[in-house]
């Protein structure tokens, strides 16, 4: 068996994955741990009724953008995931969706759903 730092590089459809220093990988665990952070902060505050879900659909902010719908509709008061996954399906929005995936379409549409 290979030692760990004699492992080869995965490779995928695309090629081998790139090799990465340890700096690199400390620097994308550092951002990844603050996306994390920020959304479970934005979470709690809609959770508390601090932060408005339409203005966040409407223009998402950077952390924000790989996030999954389902995950952040079901942090506001009183949607469940038969809600939520009602509400994805009128309008036509795949539960796996992400806030950055989702086009002027069904952000308005989704929007407007949720107004009413």
């Amino acid at each position: 068996m290979p030692a760990a730092s004699e492992t080869p590089a995965r490779t995928t459809s695309a090629g081998p994955a790139p090799r990465r220093t340890t700096s690199q990988r400390m620097d994308a665990l550092a951002r990844a741990n603050d996306i994390r952070t920020r959304r479970a902060r934005l979470k709690k505050d809609l959770k508390a009724g601090r932060v408005q879900i339409h203005g966040l659909l409407l223009d998402p902010p950077e952390y924000l953008q790989t996030a999954k719908v389902f995950d952040l509709l079901l942090a506001v008061p009183k949607y469940g995931r038969v809600k939520v996954n009602r509400i994805l399906t009128h309008c036509r929005i795949s539960p796996s969706k992400t806030i950055g995936g989702l086009s002027q379409r069904q952000r308005n549409e989704l929007v407007g759903y949720l107004r009413r």
